[in-house]
Formats: structure tokens, C-alpha cells, sequence
């Protein structure tokens, strides 16, 4: 029997991406991996902006997107915690919580640290007869640290190491085989190009290569182990400051897992899974069956602008796009932000898209971060 781990965490995923298109498409390829939590944005400032991070301005939650992003905080120390209800319209039991703070340690170096941890709710587990066979709570966490320098006054890099937890089934027995937690270990690496000038206005650039790391297995079967969802990501933002009390910014990113297409073939698949993983980051961008079209369809696009007042209320929208064959998410972001002292709240707000059965399964989800400035207020 098919490690019925992977079947949990593969539905679970398209749960996520496919329901809208499992209706729509007569054939659909999404591209799918173990630990998908890890494709979640944790933070609310960014979930209003369609999901942006790798190029917006440096906050607490930084290391999340782009590790290189961090040396430019404009305080020296911070933390940020954030708590997401997720798949709100499908069930109630299941959510996203995450810390993640940095501590400059001069001004060209930084260190950071972030903690996320999945929670899948109650499940009733069945073999592949429907038999039952057990009953858990599922849960996946992820821990990292991360340093970051800056090359000169326009440009930093940043590299991160991270450990993954995944505790889907662990003690459940099923054609004799026992499953367990599945561990990995990962990579981040990132870079931040911040053109702009003294008052803030400018251009800034930001790429990122993150969940570099290990197949995750939860047997002891090393022909069972799965991907993680490595991923490559960049994009730019411009921030026009109007006038003392008003600046306004606009951003674009574009994503791109770095994870293997499935074949269509399923003679193929053995080949597909037992890729070595170096070579699979690199092969991605080119082994779609459907070539060049296709590799253009699992690019994922992210569009989203924010508006400050005074540096103390901010209102935010965002729209995420990807490939109606290739998960079908589409959804419109808004979200707003207020910073007192040392505090800084943010909500952000998934809106309803699709009807009936096409309903996207994100809709109406709601993210809310708090952000503490350890230095006792912003520099600006």
C-alpha cells in the first residue's frame, strides 16, 4: 500500500490549491509537495498585499520571505507573532501560528529567528478500504535562524538554516507498516537591493531561494520520501513618498517552486520520485510534459500596494494569481495596519471569490500579526 502519509498530506495540499479547478478541469498537473505550511505567509502585513515579501520594506516578519531584507530594519531589534485560521469556510479547528524576531548586531549585520507551527485539527484516519485505523491531531512545525549582512548601503544578502517537523500519523499502524514524524532540514537564501533615498522614496529589488533541504519520509522506506517545496521567488516594489504624512508603495513578485513536475505517465513516476533533490531544483524550470507553455503556467504572481498616513495607519490591498491548471488560486487581499509606540497591529482579509462549488476554500480567511519594536519606537 501507497504510504497513506503522503495521501494525507497530497490531499490536504490540493485541499488547499485545487478544489475550484477539481470541478473545471478535465485533466489538471499541479505540482505538489510534502510540508505545503510552508507555503503559507505567516504574516498579515503581507497576506493584504496578495501575498508580497521578497521585496517590500523590512519589517519583523522579513526573514519569512527574504533573508536578506533584514539588515535594513529601520530599528535595530524586533519581534512579530501572528495567529491565521485557515480553510475558516471548509473547517474550524485548523490554523497557522508564527513568531519571528531580528537583532542587529552592528550596522551591516543582523541575526534572525522565526518559529511556525501548523495545526490540522481532529482527524479520523482509514486505510484504503475505509477501515479505521486510528484517530489523531496531526500537527507540522518549522524553526530557523538566519544571518544577514549588508554588502554595501544599496545591497544585502542573508542565509538561513531550518528544521522541519511533520507529525501527520505518527504511531499509526496500517498493512504493517507504522508510520512516523517525518523530519528535514533546509536552506534560505536571500538578496535585497534598496535604492531608495534618504526620505524612503525609491525603487527596492528582492530574490530568494528558500526550503532548500532534504526529502521529508514518514516510514522507513527511503523510496517513500517526498519533496519539500523549495521555491524561488522574486519581485520589486516602488515607494513614492507624497509628502510628509502620505507615501503610498506598489509591488510585484512572481513565485516558482522549485519541485519536480509530476509526469503524466505513470511509468515515469518511479524516475520522478527518486530524483535527487540538487538535481530537481535545477531540472524544475524545464521538465513540464507540456514544455515551455506549461513551465510558464506553475509561475505564481503577486500584485499588492500600501498606503501610510502619518507612518501610523496603513491600508493595503493585494490580488494572487495562478494557473487555472495548475491549482487555480485566485483571490483579492485588503488589509489594515496601525502602529502606536511600540506596537504595530496588522489584520489582513482573504476575500471571497467563485460560487457553489467553485467557492475558492480560502475565502473569508483572516490573518492578525502584532509587531513589538524592542528599541521603544521607530527611528522614523
Amino acid at each position: 500500500m501507497k504510504a497513506f502519509a503522503l495521501k494525507i498530506t497530497t490531499a490536504f495540499i490540493l485541499l488547499i490549491t485545487a478544489v475550484p479547478s477539481l470541478y473545471a478541469q478535465d485533466k489538471i498537473n499541479i505540482v505538489t509537495t510534502a510540508v505545503p505550511f510552508l507555503r503559507i505567509s505567516p504574516d498579515a502585513r503581507s497576506g493584504g498585499m496578495g501575498d508580497l515579501g521578497v521585496a517590500t520594506d523590512p519589517d519583523a516578519s522579513s526573514s519569512f520571505f527574504n533573508v536578506g531584507k533584514v539588515p535594513f530594519n529601520p530599528t535595530n531589534s524586533g519581534i512579530n507573532v501572528s495567529y491565521t485560521p485557515w480553510l475558516k469556510s471548509i473547517v474550524n479547528d485548523v490554523y497557522l501560528a508564527a513568531a519571528s524576531g531580528f537583532y542587529k548586531l552592528d550596522e551591516l549585520q543582523a541575526l534572525s529567528a522565526s518559529f511556525r507551527y501548523f495545526n490540522l485539527g481532529n482527524i479520523q484516519f482509514t486505510g484504503t478500504s475505509g477501515e479505521p485505523v486510528g484517530e489523531g491531531r496531526p500537527r507540522e512545525f518549522g524553526v530557523d535562524v538566519g544571518y544577514s549582512r549588508k554588502l554595501s548601503d544599496y545591497i544585502g544578502i542573508g542565509i538561513g538554516v531550518k528544521y522541519i517537523n511533520s507529525d501527520l500519523v505518527s504511531g499509526v499502524a496500517s498493512s504493517g507498516s507504522t508510520y512516523k514524524a517525518g523530519n528535514a532540514v533546509a536552506a534560505d537564501l536571500g538578496f535585497y537591493f534598496n535604492a531608495q533615498d534618504e526620505a524612503g522614496q525609491g525603487w527596492s529589488m528582492g530574490t530568494a531561494f528558500t526550503n532548500l533541504g532534504t526529502k521529508i519520509g514518514y516510514t522507513n522506506n527511503a523510496d517513500q520520501k517526498d519533496y519539500i517545496p523549495a521555491n524561488f521567488s522574486i519581485g520589486t516594489n516602488y515607494t513614492k513618498v507624497m509628502d510628509e504624512s502620505n507615501k503610498i508603495s506598489f509591488g510585484l513578485e512572481m513565485n516558482k517552486l522549485m519541485v519536480p513536475t509530476p509526469p503524466l505517465d505513470p511509468a515515469q513516476y518511479d524516475e520522478y520520485r527518486n530524483k535527487s533533490v540538487v538535481s530537481s531544483w535545477f531540472t524544475s524550470f524545464a521538465d513540464a510534459p507540456g514544455g515551455f507553455s506549461e513551465e510558464l503556467q506553475e509561475l505564481q504572481f503577486s500584485i499588492g500596494g500600501e498606503y501610510w498616513y502619518n507612518n501610523q495607519f496603513a491600508l493595503r490591498a493585494g490580488y494572487f494569481y495562478e494557473d487555472k491548471d495548475k491549482g487555480n488560486r485566485r483571490y483579492l487581499t485588503a488589509g489594515v495596519g496601525l502602529r502606536y509606540n511600540v506596537f504595530n497591529l496588522n489584520f489582513s482579509y482573504l476575500a471571497p471569490t467563485g460560487s457553489g462549488v467553485n467557492q475558492n476554500p480560502l475565502a473569508n480567511t483572516l490573518r492578525f500579526s502584532l509587531a513589538f519594536d524592542l528599541d521603544g519606537g521607530s527611528e522614523e
